[in-house]
């Protein structure tokens, strides 16, 4: 009969061991290091390159632009107008890239190719991205991989630029855009 005490005792003994350790405390990190997550709780905006405001990064950040996301904010719009038509508030805006000059970046039969889901995740890419930042997304209508990556910023005839490597349809090219308002980047 004296077993079972002993097994009680130990039993109380631990218990009271493990009650008497300081528990774990759950807090904000500190300010110079935010956790992740710490943007949506704290600040709903995204700030881009041009020092606009974005509600959302659309993957950017994280390095891969969420192709089903920006589709649903392009949706039918065609070519150069989405910069300044989609959607009537910024929740519903997207950086893009304008011009027509982008064919020569990714080869004739890629660029007859390239829609506006990537020209926006191109534009998006190029706002809120940092140098040597990695973005990658797949045209889900086309199956070509992008990969883009911000080389640096310049200054061009009074615009805020970015050089910039793009590799479509396994062929790598260097080019620039400039940011030229309202989230539009024209190619250079």
């Amino acid at each position: 009969m004296m077993y079972p005490t002993c097994h009680r005792l130990a039993a109380i003994i631990g218990l009271s061991a493990a009650l008497a350790l300081p528990a774990p405390v759950m807090a904000d990190p500190p300010g110079h290091a935010p956790a992740h997550g710490w943007r949506k709780k704290h600040d709903p905006n995204y700030v881009g390159y041009t020092g606009r405001k974005w509600a959302r990064d659309y993957g950017i950040l994280d390095g891969h632009c969420s192709t089903e996301a920006v589709g649903a904010v392009v949706g039918g719009v065609i070519g150069g107008a989405i910069g300044s038509t989609v959607g009537q508030g910024d929740g519903r805006r997207i950086a893009v890239v304008l011009g027509t000059v982008i064919g020569s970046i990714v080869g004739a039969g890629a660029a007859r190719d390239l829609g506006d889901l990537d020209r926006a995740c191109l534009g998006h890419a190029l706002e809120l991205s940092g140098d040597r930042h990695r973005v990658s997304w797949r045209n889900p209508d086309t199956g070509i991989d992008y990969l883009l990556s911000p080389v640096r910023s310049v200054k061009r005839d009074g615009l805020v630029c970015r050089e910039f490597d793009l590799t479509a349809a396994g062929k790598k090219h260097r080019r620039l855009a400039c940011a030229e308002g309202n989230g539009r980047w024209q190619m250079r």
